[in-house]
């Protein structure tokens, strides 16, 4: 009896010092995120009636009192404050602080709010080389907060595993030169993870491998802190090549070139019967443990973009049973959280059989599935709901980090509901897999909050309601911008290779593979008029107004450069000289115009990239070789002239002006020329020296502003005035599907 007494005491003592906790936690939140209104908020635990979070907020007392039965809760009962009667929006960038009102807005009554479902993932392995590289503490400690406060409570967290991998590979007997040589660079890391390439832009310096150690265990440490399980790696096959010098029977094998890279930069694959797999696998867990700790989730991706040994749905499935088993040998609690990618990427190989034996291997639950790209495709209508196992439903909506407004907010809403109504009970989250983030925030902070809708959401009502924070109060004149976006840039579905024209290697016609800009669904003289009304505002709005007046400008001009590029080529046909040269002229000034209104904005600067790639380098050369991946990850990708060349493009200060603008001279004056010599322009000739210019802009040390310059307000109504009549008569935008 007494024993059983201690036992109650030890648990009622364990249940009080994790509420204690969380409200430590929330109150360092809220101090870090609004500290001028931090002591005016209080926070409480209350119990939830299932495992579903609950917060509810109101004033008693001169304060605010925000109650959860989490610390995730009360960060998203904080931000529901924020928003709906403080009209503020906190931004995932870290230098767009919030405005808040004078005086702490009161509450009339009690608002009590219940998520929808239980996990709310964000992230995907390329995230962490088209974003986050670069990023250090004071970088991740913003965006933690911003994740805690929009309820994301399953954040994937690779930082830092090529320090435990070395100390495997070490283990295993490879030498630190064949192991640092084995990974890529830095912006890279995100392939290499996924098994797609090795060695590309390697070797990887000890520094980066420390910094990155010490730096994930800030992470996962302050994750924990705000309720969120980070999802950490296991091993899921990819080894060095040279692990066969130390086991020549070890049934390792290329999984064959990837992306168009040359075949020295392949991936090898340990077979999972192999007896060398789960010493591998035991010795990486042990490590990260020692070093991270776990939550017992594992995100283990095998075959991501490569082809398996054997199609063979036995073979599939005995490959998932003992990779799940060598997990749980050495974490009886582990969980496998699989992307869904593969089954949308290999549609034609993944067929039904092949998925089920696949999934059907791990037990019930125990597998949990991305349903990676559901604003495309919804894997788990044609998968009977992935065979039972539990999955998320993803919103991906950005490749690559390339700079578009795009995403259909009411065809996201259908989809998110009729997934919450009829998705199956093994529906036990949203998600985003965004592959770069920085644009469109207005996408996803509408997904995390649809987990806490409870039936259909009047999207009309949910943009006005975000128009006002990002204005910090009701405007008419904001609100008609933003029903404008509503129906023309936010109305067409998100994709792959998203870009205006000024970022496309030239042509006289069509657009390049990674920059197709499928058609778009909007006049663009009605953005303009978006454009237009935002720049009307007098005084000094929150900061993330002004990134929305240069990201609208912005894509106005890029869509108006299609009609210059059209207009030229129709010289070119007509042998016109003076059309020629006028229109060429004209494109090369837009897009010094294009440079100029991107230089207003902290976030859309190539020298705060470099920069920040830069000051990871311990010394001179350290920094040279940071920048040069830097450079290299958002122009040609891989090597020069591949097939990757533009897949991560986006609108940067300084990258417009000097390669894109580059680019575009080039070609301008090779056709030019052509003209003028009464020959037809050579397109070979002009990729051969396109493919020269873009190498050698990657190996530059031009200086680039890393701070923003000028007016934004200012410069935008400048341009509106330059460009508004030649829009509003000009043609639309030429564009594939037109």
């Amino acid at each position: 009896m007494r024993y059983t007494f201690f036992v109650f005491i030890f648990f009622l003592a364990t249940i009080v010092s994790a509420q204690t906790e969380n409200i430590t936690a929330a109150k360092e939140l809220a101090q870090r995120v609004i500290p001028t209104y931090a002591n005016k908020i209080k926070f409480e635990n209350i119990s939830a009636s299932s495992e579903k979070d609950v917060f509810e907020i109101e004033s008693a007392n001169k304060n605010i009192v925000i109650k959860g039965n989490s610390v995730n809760a009360m960060a998203v009962g904080l931000n529901y404050y924020l928003r709906n009667y403080c009209h503020t929006d906190i931004s995932w960038y870290r230098n767009e602080k919030p405005v808040l009102p004078l005086t702490v807005p009161v509450i009339q009554g009690k608002i009590r709010k219940e998520s929808r479902c239980s996990e709310r993932f964000f992230l995907n392995y390329c995230t962490f080389g088209y974003t986050m590289t670069w990023w250090q503490w004071s970088d991740w400690q913003w965006f933690i907060d911003w994740m805690a406060l929009n309820g994301i409570n399953m954040p994937l967290a690779i930082t830092g595993q090529e320090a435990i991998w070395y100390k495997v590979w070490k283990k295993f007997g490879l030498t630190d030169d064949q192991i640092r040589s084995y990974f890529t660079g830095p912006a890279y890391l995100p392939w290499h993870r996924m098994s797609n390439i090795d060695h590309w832009d390697g070797p990887l310096p000890h520094s980066w491998l420390n910094n990155q150690l010490e730096l994930q265990k800030k992470i996962v440490r302050r994750e924990r802190e705000l309720g969120m399980k980070p999802v950490l790696p296991a091993f899921a096959g990819h080894v060095p090549e040279l692990l066969k010098t130390k086991y020549p029977n070890a049934k390792i094998t290329s999984l064959g070139d990837w992306s168009g890279f040359s075949n020295k930069y392949d991936s090898y694959f340990l077979d999972p019967f192999d007896s060398l797999f789960k010493p591998i696998q035991r010795a990486f867990l042990d490590e990260q443990t020692k070093a991270f700790g776990t939550n017992h989730i594992y995100g283990t991706d095998p075959f991501n973009e490569v082809t398996p040994p054997s199609w063979e749905p036995s073979y599939l499935a005995d490959v998932s049973k003992i990779i799940y088993s060598s997990m749980t040998e050495t974490d009886p609690a582990a969980e496998w959280l699989q992307m869904g990618w593969i089954f949308y990427n290999q549609k034609d190989h993944w067929t039904n059989e092949r998925i089920k034996a696949y999934l059907d291997a791990v037990p019930q639950g125990k597998m949990s599935i991305l349903d990676y790209f559901c604003d495309n495709t919804e894997v788990w209508k044609l998968t009977d709901s992935f065979y039972g196992q539990p999955y998320i439903w993803c919103y991906l909506g950005n490749f690559g980090g390339n700079t578009m407004m795009s995403g259909n907010l009411k065809e996201v809403e259908r989809r998110m509901e009729n997934t919450f109504v009829n998705g199956g009970n093994n529906m036990k989250g949203v998600g985003s897999t965004t592959e770069g983030f920085g644009v469109n925030p207005i996408m996803y902070e509408y997904v995390f909050d649809k987990a806490w809708s409870h039936g259909p959401v009047d999207v009309e009502k949910w943009v006005s309601s975000w128009s006002e924070r990002r204005y910090g109060r009701k405007n008419d004149t904001v609100s008609k911008a933003w029903d404008i976006l509503l129906n023309t840039t936010y109305s067409g579905s998100a994709g792959l290779g998203r870009a205006t024209l000024t970022n496309a290697r030239p042509g006289l016609a069509g657009h390049n593979s990674w920059t197709t800009n499928p058609a778009i669904n909007y006049d663009n003289k009605d953005l303009l008029k978006a454009w237009q009304l935002l720049s009307e505002i007098k005084g000094s709005p929150p900061s993330v107004y002004y990134y929305d007046v240069v990201d609208v400008g912005r894509q106005v001009l890029g869509n108006y450069f299609s009609v210059l590029r059209d207009r030229f080529t129709g010289c070119y046909n007509k042998k016109d000289l003076a059309g020629l040269k006028r229109n060429g002229d004209a494109m090369l000034a837009l897009l010094n115009d294009m440079d100029r209104l991107l230089a207003t904005n902290q976030n859309c600067l190539l020298g705060d990239w470099i920069e920040t790639a830069r000051e990871l380098g311990v010394n001179e050369k350290e920094k040279n070789y940071y920048e040069e991946d830097a450079r290299k990850i958002i122009t040609v990708w891989g090597e020069p002239g591949r097939h990757l060349t533009d897949y991560a493009n986006r609108s940067l200060a300084g990258l417009t002006k000097t390669y894109y603008r580059g680019r575009w001279k080039l070609f301008v004056d090779d056709v030019e020329k052509s003209l003028q010599d009464s020959r037809a322009f050579n397109d070979s000739a002009f990729a051969k020296k396109l493919t020269d210019f873009e190498d050698q802009w990657t190996k530059g040390k031009e200086k680039y502003a890393s701070k923003p310059l000028g007016d934004c307000m200012v410069i935008s109504r400048m341009l509106i005035n330059k460009y508004a009549t030649e829009i509003e008569n000009g043609k639309q935008p030429v564009v594939p599907g037109n």
